[in-house]
């Protein structure tokens, strides 16, 4: 087996709202969002117990992360994982806005659609 085929890969897929990360092609975890305005709002992240322990999430997250301050978006950091990333990563605290009752009233109105 090359490196290469067991490196994970990061990919965003845009019409199911969420970044997969795919280890030997199998989706292994993602982490999903929802778009409000300029701000992209992450709400649950999650990793199968069969790629528990290789640091996969925080792969995942990192590269999610880099995609949005690629994209010209920020950050909302409402899933619990993703919110502790952010605080043992503050390079990405320049485009990390606070969860506010309004954006969780929102979000919650997005989910139940």
């Amino acid at each position: 087996m090359t490196e290469q085929s067991t490196t994970p890969v990061v990919r965003r897929v845009d019409a199911r709202h969420r970044y997969e990360i795919l280890v030997e092609g199998e989706r292994a975890g993602l982490t999903a969002y929802r778009d409000r305005d300029d701000r992209r709002v992450f709400f649950h992240t999650e990793v199968d117990e069969a790629y528990a322990g290789r640091g996969l999430a925080s792969i995942l997250i990192e590269q999610a992360l880099t995609d949005v301050r690629a994209s010209g978006m920020r950050i909302v950091p409402v899933c619990p994982y993703v919110a502790k990333f952010l605080k043992k990563h503050d390079e990405f605290a320049d485009i990390t806005d606070p969860v506010t009752p309004e954006v969780l009233q929102w979000l919650e109105g997005q989910l139940k659609r």
